[in-house]
């Protein structure tokens, strides 16, 4: 993605608050606010912060469960699934 086609002064931002939102909402890329000339902050719309936020999760639980292969904290998939069948409710 190019991000210099989503660099907006502040200003901008003041002046055109509602259609700036309307933009996020529409195109659901980031857009980068300067002050002075340096870059200050991005603004999302929430739907693809929404999306962004699981995206982590899911990456943390992954690195969580590849420390954990690299560190021998695995159990074989035969004994999960005794586990599992002795919780399992009887019909």
């Amino acid at each position: 993605m190019r991000y210099s086609r989503q660099i907006k002064p502040i200003s901008y931002l003041k002046a055109n608050a509602a259609e700036v939102l309307q933009q996020l909402e529409e195109h659901r890329k980031p857009l980068i606010i300067t002050q002075n000339g340096e870059a200050k902050a991005v603004i999302q719309d929430v739907a693809t912060y929404e999306e962004t936020q699981e995206t982590l999760a899911l990456l943390k639980i992954l690195a969580l469960g590849s420390r954990q292969v690299e560190a021998g904290q695995v159990t074989p998939v035969g004994e999960v699934v005794r586990r599992l069948r002795a919780k399992a409710p009887t019909s």
